[in-house]
């Protein structure tokens, strides 16, 4: 198992600037079905498969399609999307993570504060049964591709944030994988500060925002 800490310029600059409008309150935030794209085009870069048959995403779909998961198609496709993202938002209710929906793909925003104490990589154990009940939808719905994502703020030494952020996505996918989630759907980067949602010269609040780990969830099609 082994995370690749490559960076690729193109690839962050792109993701930072995938935005979309929120229809219902105007704002401006990231557009989570352009960063997936971003994210596959990327892949073997910025990302860590954690495939044991080959480091590629070609290597995560056979992979799949080997343990008899079948690719989505048509209308199958988003129905069951719904279902998984109801099963989510269920399950995360009250619990401080965002469930977000772009298109076919499910984003879960696991903020910093929640998930780490500051400058750790270590889960805080009252977080132990979130992650559950993530790790039970995600078996539930197997038919999907994970991808774990780290975020830091802007304070601090760039090469610490980046390796902060690595350190934590893995310690989330490593998580995921001991509650029986297959590893080899999974997938694993750290951005550090290069996609921050927040200025970083509004207030150290909205900062936080910025410290982050995001799984994206894509639904395996054909």
């Amino acid at each position: 198992m082994k995370l690749r800490l490559a960076i690729v310029g193109f690839a962050a600059l792109a993701m930072t600037a995938c935005t979309t409008t929120d229809p219902v309150t105007g704002e401006t935030r990231p557009n989570y079905t352009g960063r997936g794209v971003l994210l596959g085009a990327a892949a073997g870069a910025v990302l860590g498969y954690m495939t044991n048959t080959s480091d590629s995403e070609e290597g995560r779909t056979n992979a799949l399609i080997g343990a008899g998961l079948g690719a989505l198609a048509g209308g199958a496709i988003g129905h069951y999307m719904d279902e998984q993202e109801a099963a989510m938002r269920a399950a995360l209710s009250d619990t401080g993570v965002g469930v977000r929906r772009e298109g076919n793909n499910l984003m879960l925003i696991m903020p910093g504060d929640v998930t780490f104490a500051t400058d750790s990589s270590d889960i805080n154990a009252r977080f132990y049964s979130i992650l559950n009940d993530v790790s039970d939808v995600l078996n539930r719905y197997p038919r999907t591709y994970i991808d774990v994502v780290g975020h830091t703020d802007s304070t601090g030494p760039y090469e610490y944030n980046q390796r902060l952020s690595e350190q934590r996505a893995l310690s989330v996918g490593n998580y995921l994988i001991a509650q029986r989630v297959m590893r080899e759907r999974l997938y694993i980067a750290g951005m550090g500060e290069r996609a921050l949602l927040i200025d970083p010269e509004t207030s150290s609040y909205d900062r936080q925002q910025n410290r982050r780990v995001e799984i994206l969830i894509r639904p395996h099609v054909a």
